[in-house]
Formats: structure tokens, sequence, C-alpha cells
């Protein structure tokens, strides 16, 4: 623990001559950082199937996720550190001038997640470097190999007076929110999330939080079905259903479920089976047993409570769980009450959308909500009327892979916003100046004594 506050301080005088560099030389930095990742991705590859099973092609989307981050960056980080001129009011003097200047926050501290530990903590590094930050870093204990993989990529580019790693368990992450940062970054669980805001407002730190919830899809009856749940399909089980974004339950029509579920099995086939043997080459692994042990008593209990299994629901082996449907569950069931992270899908019916409407707006705010249909305002009623982090129409988790899009939650799902320039923008700060003109006609007016004024402010107060 002694380290980190060695480094934290070495950061902290070394953090003036970082809020001075030109975007050229932040650009070295992102292209070194760019060049690592591709130098590290066969390594970050093998570390994710050996944490938990990630396939080699999703596990490269990890990469890429990255790469996309750092190419955004370094084609716009020129105009984004840019003065922005803002056109003075009506009541300023001739010849005022005001102008919004960005400038880095300082120290900041970004917790990865053990969903997607190579992209998740990195992505965010891309901003803070981008903005002129010292910045540390805190990855997953539970991918302790990524997390090592991760730590000798970032080593491997950044000094630790600019970018230090911190592996190790919750001891190490409580060391660190001991420290006065300027900004702390969290993905993860709304449970922690709260502990860090909380440790952030002992010294009065700004957060960015990308939590989660119980994202909800949402079927009318005028919809392309087998698209519907072809696409729900590969949005919850891809990860196993580790996502945030996750679709985590389904509302449609009870004349359509039958059929929905049977798509959804149809593609499950397609998907993961060969010879009616699964592939589980293809497939996640639960991150650890804690967690698979979590997911199988949601099973259980929401069948004893009398929801039929529709599709898979059995445990198999290396910490597996196959794709399953869950139907006629009860609303008061477990996993109705949390947030599945797992391969587990729930499809409720409706008859009338206010129920569906008010049962959303009765949860907490959650982190993404989909909507599939093919008419314009049943769309636009949803919209409307919910509240959600972002949302996806005619399919899922798509807002948060487009890059000029704000990704981020709202209230309990999370606050704060990131991905291309509001990457940046997090771990920035926006820097109000005012250039008063030489000279300013009403600077008498406004200063004692006041005999006289006050008629002539009131004239303008009606």
């Amino acid at each position: 623990m002694n380290d980190i506050a060695r480094i934290f301080a070495l950061q902290n005088r070394n953090q003036h001559a970082l809020r001075a560099t030109s975007a050229a030389q932040r650009i070295d930095k992102l292209k070194a950082l760019r060049a690592a990742v591709l130098a590290h991705m066969p390594a970050a590859i093998a570390a994710l199937a050996q944490d938990f099973g990630k396939p080699g092609f999703e596990a490269a989307t990890e990469g890429l996720n990255v790469l996309g981050e750092i190419d955004e960056a370094v084609a716009q980080l020129e105009g984004w550190m840019q003065p922005v001129e803002v056109a003075p009011s009506a009541y300023a003097a001739p010849g005022v001038r005001a102008r919004i200047l960005r400038e880095p926050k300082g120290q900041v501290l970004i917790f990865g997640p053990w969903n997607f530990p190579f992209s998740l903590l990195l992505q965010p590094l891309v901003g803070a470097i981008a903005a002129g930050n010292a910045c540390m870093l805190k990855p997953s204990e539970l991918t302790p190999a990524t997390s090592a993989v991760s730590a000798r990529l970032v080593r491997a580019v950044f000094g630790e007076d600019e970018v230090a790693v911190f592996e190790g368990g919750p001891e190490v992450a409580a060391a660190l929110l001991e420290l006065p940062f300027d900004h702390i970054f969290f993905t993860g669980s709304g449970k922690v999330g709260k502990l860090v805001m909380a440790a952030a407002a002992k010294h009065l730190a700004s957060v960015t939080l990308e939590l989660g919830g119980k994202s909800p899809a949402i079927i009318d009856e005028d919809v392309d079905l087998p698209q519907a749940a072809a696409r729900i399909a590969w949005g919850k089980y891809l990860n196993a259903g580790q996502i945030c974004l996750s679709p985590d339950h389904v509302w449609i029509r009870p004349a359509q479920r039958d059929a929905f579920v049977e798509h959804v099995v149809g593609y499950v086939r397609s998907a993961f089976y060969a010879n009616g043997v699964f592939n589980e080459a293809d497939y996640g692994q639960i991150v650890n047993e804690r967690n698979l042990q979590r997911l199988v008593g949601l099973i259980d209990d929401a069948v004893a409570r009398g929801a039929r299994i529709a599709l898979g629901g059995k445990v198999l082996g290396s910490r597996r769980i196959e794709p399953t449907v869950l139907v006629d569950v009860p609303r008061d069931a477990a996993i109705m009450q949390e947030e599945i992270f797992g391969p587990i899908l729930p499809v409720l019916t409706y008859d009338n959308i206010e129920d569906v409407l008010a049962e959303v707006n009765a949860r907490d705010k959650p982190l993404a909500l989909y909507v599939f249909s093919r008419r314009a305002e049943f769309v636009d009623t949803v919209l409307s009327r919910t509240s959600s982090g972002g949302a996806t129409v005619n399919d899922v988790i798509q807002h948060c892979a487009e890059p000029k899009l704000p990704f981020g939650g709202v209230g309990p799902s999370g606050m704060g916003v990131y991905h291309g320039l509001h990457t940046f923008l997090a771990f920035t700060h926006e820097r109000s100046v005012y250039y008063q003109a030489a000279h300013n006609p009403y600077e008498d007016f406004v200063r004692p004594p006041y005999a006289g004024k006050l008629e002539i402010l009131s004239r303008r107060l009606k």
C-alpha cells in the first residue's frame, strides 16, 4: 500500500507537466498505446479464455473496441482541445470575449470490470490520456490473467508517473479510494458503485459510474418476430449474458409468446449446437462458482414459484449454464427483483402497453431499453413515457456500439457518459473564461452608490 501512496505523490508532481502537453504529444502516446494493444492481443485473447472461457471472436472484439476509441481520439483530438468560443450575451460590454478552455481534471482513477476486463479498462484510459491526466488503473481481481496482460501492456507504454496499474483485491481498491483523486471512473455493480461514490464524496471528486439494471425488451404486435427473437437472443447469450446492456427480460403479447420462444430455440440450436452437441467453444463461462450458484438459485426459485423452463436450464461443465428461457414467471420471483447478469431470459406477457409502462417506471431506471415495432407511434409512446440510460429500437446493445453517441446510465443505472468525444469530456474540466473589454459602459451603473438606479433596474424586471 505504500507503493500506492508513493506513486500518487509522483503523479501529483507530474500532473502539471502533463497538463501542458500538446495535442501532438498526446497523439503520440495514443499511437504507442495502439501499437501495444495490437502487440498484446494474442495474449489478451488467451487470458480471456483462461479467465472465463470467452470465445476468441468475442475476445477480439474487446481489442477492436479499444482500437476504435483510440482511432477516434487520434483523428479528433486537436479539435477537441481547441477553446470553444462563446458569443457574449446582449448585456455584455462591446468587445467582450468569452470562451471555454478544456483542461485535464488532474489525477484520475479508473476501475475496470470483470465482464469485459480488457476493453472496459482501456477505453476510459484513452480519454484520460487524450485529456492530459495522470491516471491510476485498478483491473478486476476476478479475471487475473487478463489483469496481468493489461498491466504489462500499460507498463510497456507509460511511466508510473503518468499511468500506473495496481492489481489485487478489495483491499487495493479500498486503499486507492482513500486518495484525493480529481475524478473516479467506475464500471461495475450498483452496490459497489455506491461505495465508490461515497468515497469520492469525502474528497469532493467527480465520478463517472457505469452500472446496470434490469433492461427490458418490449415487443409490439406489429413486428418481425423471427428477427426480433434472433436479435434479442444474440444480445442475451453474448458473453453468457454477463453484459450490463443485456436484455434482462422480454415483454410480449400472449398470442405471440410461444412463437417467440420457438424462434429463440431455433437461434440457440443454430448458434450453439452441431449435430445435437453443444459447442462450448462459442459460449463463455460464468465468471466464478459464486455467480454460477447465484444463477442456479434464480432458476430454482422461479420454478418453485410456478415458472416453466421453456429452454435450457441445465448446468454444463466448466461453469456454464445452457441458454435458458423461462415463461410464466411470477413478478415476485427473485429473478424479477435483481439484474440477472447471466444467460437466463424471462419472457413475460402483457395485454395493455400501459401495464408494461407502469411496470418499467415502477423499477429503477435501467441502463438500456429495447423496443421492437414497425409502428412509429408505438416506439414514440414507449420512449416518451419511460427513462433509461440509452435505447435501441428494433435491436439490442447497438446504441453502445455507435461511437458518436454518449453511453451511460441514469439514476441507479449510472451517471456520466463516455465514448468518443464524451470519453475525452469525462476527464476534462470545461473552464469558463471571460475577457472583459477595455471600456465597459455598464461599469459605473453596477457600482455603489445605488441612488436612483433601482428604478431603472426595476423597469427591466417587468
